[in-house]
This record gives structure tokens, sequence and C-alpha cells, in this order.
């Protein structure tokens, strides 16, 4: 049973309630309240290199298109 998300396997399960709760207790991502995972960029939902300083919220790649339209200045 290949699928892309847990949600189709748990609707393809439903009515065998063994292998829901087996799915449920091992297959289900976890719902996380901190770490790397839960800080994504506003723009393009990267959570890849993450600028969360001065509140931008904004991946390293995203941050140099907007850098100069935020009000930042690149010294040398």
């Amino acid at each position: 049973m290949t699928t892309t998300h847990h949600t189709k396997v748990l609707k393809q399960i439903g009515h065998k309630p063994g292998k829901y709760k087996k799915y449920l207790k091992n297959s289900v991502p976890k719902q996380r309240a901190f770490g790397r995972t839960t800080k994504r960029c506003e723009h393009c939902g990267s959570m890849n290199g993450h600028i969360g300083k001065y509140g931008l919220n904004l991946c390293r790649k995203c941050f140099r298109d907007y850098a100069t339209e935020l009000g930042f200045k690149q010294y040398r």
C-alpha cells in the first residue's frame, strides 16, 4: 500500500480496527511544538536555512530576494 499522505491510508483501513490502531500508533507523524520542522518560510514554505531573527520568518533564498525591500543594506 503506497500513498503520499497518511490520511489516505487511514481512510483505506478505517473498517479494520486492529490495523487502524496500529497504523495510528506507528506511522502517523507526531505534532511538534518546537524544532526545525515547525519553522517554515512564509513565502515559499521551505524549512531549510530559516531566518527567524527580527520576525522575518524567511528562508535564506527568499531573504536575498526581499532584503532591499525590507530595508537591509549589503555591506562589504
